[in-house]
């Protein structure tokens, strides 16, 4: 196997119209490959300076996962914590994990984030949404939103071998001239449901809003969760201490 490493917009073109395979940090590709056989050509985007930006309001594609530090909101960076062990985090991108995953666990947090996509095609660089990208699967460059007031977060444990275990996050924005708005995004199984609903500063009429988006149809169990996290965010607009990994409510200041 070949493995090309682009250092522009323009070569990363030229791999992907050689037919180059896109190998993100290569942890969910490599097993396949050694039982199905290696492809003639691959790109890693790890030279790329657009894929490898982190700050504030912009990701790129090549950041693996344990770089994502306080720089970012905190419901992107404690969804990158929970992904696998340090060693999987050493390795693994955020591409790899929003496009060649199935469980995508960082794709709640980009939902509520609002975030847009830059993607590369073969005629250049494009602005997409998430839907996109997780239909299409295009070669992921990089990531960029609106930092939100507040943000929250919630991985419940998962079993071995098991189902994935259900993820909430939240993350509440203001507008200019414009309500507030709640974004609130859930996987359930291998599904990601989201919704959004203004908040005009009472948690029970948002909750009331959200049970008429697509959130409705989530479980009981779910809505278990979905509450409490929902209180505590308006309640403080995202005061408190971030946790997660161990069940508890994640909140913190965007």
């Amino acid at each position: 196997m070949l493995l090309r490493l682009p250092t522009s917009v323009t070569e990363a073109q030229e791999c992907l119209a050689d037919g180059a395979v896109p190998i993100g940090g290569a942890t969910l590709v490599w097993a396949t490959w050694q039982r199905d056989g290696f492809p003639q050509l691959a790109m890693s985007l790890r030279e790329l300076p657009e894929a490898n930006v982190l700050g504030r309001e912009t990701l790129g594609a090549a950041v693996v996962l344990h770089r994502m530090d306080g720089r970012l909101p905190d419901v992107l960076r404690m969804a990158a914590a929970t992904v696998g062990t340090g060693a999987v985090r050493r390795t693994a991108t955020v591409g790899g994990n929003l496009v060649g995953s199935t469980l995508r666990c960082l794709l709640p947090a980009a939902l509520v984030l609002d975030a847009r996509a830059t993607v590369l095609e073969p005629d250049g660089l494009h602005e997409a949404d998430l839907a996109e990208v997780v239909a299409k699967r295009p070669l992921l460059i990089g990531l960029r939103w609106r930092t939100p007031v507040a943000s929250a977060y919630r991985k419940l444990p998962g079993e071995a071998g098991g189902e994935p275990p259900l993820v909430v996050a939240s993350a509440l924005h203001t507008g200019d001239g414009t309500p507030d708005r709640l974004r609130v995004a859930v996987r359930d199984g291998y599904d990601v449901i989201s919704g959004t609903t203004p908040w005009a500063g009472d948690a029970d009429d948002a909750l009331g809003a959200l049970r008429g988006t697509a959130l409705g149809e989530l479980p009981a169990a779910a809505w278990d969760v979905v509450r409490p996290q929902i209180v505590t965010l308006l309640a403080g607009r995202g005061a408190g201490t971030a946790r997660t990994g161990d069940g508890a409510d994640g909140t913190a200041a965007g």
